[in-house]
């Protein structure tokens, strides 16, 4: 979602290269090694998934900014080009019709039976100020009306993970962490034997997350429930990757959606046809923090974006830093030109769905 409160600002031969040569030049080619250590762990865990679908469950906030509505709509197309096979859309925001507006874009894109998890206990509930989520589920098709006809996304997070391959599935998260925190507290149950922890551990693969500015900053899905960041950045077993405040700032998309004339009838359109009017700042389009995590998170940060690795450090105010010398954390920072990831997220943007036989 948008984050609004942004703060300050390969190869195996390489790789086998002599200790003692590095060692004795440690300070000279310091940069170097890490270049090689992050640049084998993008081809090992954040490589392309060639001919492999990536399974993913996709958690938002979707409400407070439409950001993720660009993002739902990148995923599917992504799923519809034969990349992604999307497990679940669990909501972190509860405001009532949030399970309904999930699925009207699952509707949309011909997958109305995704299944959908909505926070039951304590959980943020804030909707769109600018009232295109209630426009949406007045004129498109919904089975779900209320997210009292939804699971707990707690409960469903256990059941798709106890039935998943070990080590098979990303989560990609653009919205609060108030689902992983409580997952990773849950405990054993019908679906598995596991506390949350360890299901987490086992079954998977990474953790792509919009979250936090870097290298240190503050950011809204951070801040607006910050005791689950910490506990999540924390306690988290898996790898994270970040696409940070500062990367999506500048990717500002929407536009050639909304003047696309072809386009009719659709919920995406309409939402950023609704919201990007109503502020002066996405004159240029939305900025697009949402749509470049779940890029990476189904195509790998290659070749859009480099990763610099470390561990993020999370406050209880919401605010971040960052330790260059820990591990399992990695966040993007720019590669290609800007204007050639706008391009290609407008475009991912711009897809119709496909249909079914």
């Amino acid at each position: 979602m948008g984050k609004r409160l942004a703060g300050n600002q390969r190869s195996t031969t390489f790789l086998t290269l002599s200790f003692t040569f590095i060692l004795n030049k440690v300070m000279q080619f310091r940069h170097l090694l890490l270049s090689c250590l992050f640049l084998g762990f993008t081809v090992s865990s954040f490589g392309q998934h060639q001919n492999q679908k990536v399974d993913i469950i996709f958690d938002t906030d979707m409400g407070p900014d439409y950001d993720d509505v660009g993002a739902i709509t990148v995923l599917h197309a992504l799923a519809d080009s034969g990349k992604a096979n999307i497990l679940a859309t669990m909501a972190s925001n509860k405001y009532q019709g949030i399970a309904g507006v999930l699925n009207v874009f699952n509707t949309y894109f011909n997958r109305p039976g995704i299944p959908i998890g909505v926070p039951k206990g304590n959980a943020v509930s804030e909707a769109d100020w600018q009232h295109w989520s209630d426009t949406i589920l007045q004129r498109y098709p919904h089975a779900i009306k209320s997210n009292e006809e939804v699971p707990d996304a707690v409960t469903l997070y256990r059941k798709i993970l106890a039935g998943r391959p070990d080590k098979s599935v990303t989560i990609v998260t653009v919205g609060f962490f108030t689902n992983l925190a409580n997952l990773l507290n849950s405990k054993p149950d019908t679906y598995s034997k596991l506390s949350g922890k360890e299901l987490v551990a086992r079954k998977v693969k990474q953790l792509v997350s919009m979250a936090g500015h870097f290298p240190k900053g503050r950011e809204f899905n951070v801040l607006r429930d910050s005791t689950a960041s910490v506990e999540v950045f924390q306690q988290w077993p898996t790898n994270i990757l970040f696409s940070g405040f500062e990367i999506g700032e500048k990717i500002k998309t929407g536009l050639p959606l909304i003047h696309n004339q072809q386009i009719k009838n659709s919920p995406v359109k309409d939402a950023f046809s609704i919201a990007i009017p109503k502020a002066a700042e996405d004159a240029a389009g939305r900025m697009s923090w949402d749509q470049t995590a779940v890029l990476v998170a189904v195509t790998s940060p290659v070749p859009y974006f480099d990763v610099v690795p470390g561990r993020i450090i999370c406050y209880a105010s919401g605010s971040n830093d960052w330790d260059n010398n820990g591990s399992g954390h990695f966040y993007l920072i720019p590669k290609l030109p800007t204007a050639e990831v706008t391009d290609f997220i407008n475009y991912l943007m711009q897809h119709q769905p496909k249909k079914r036989k």
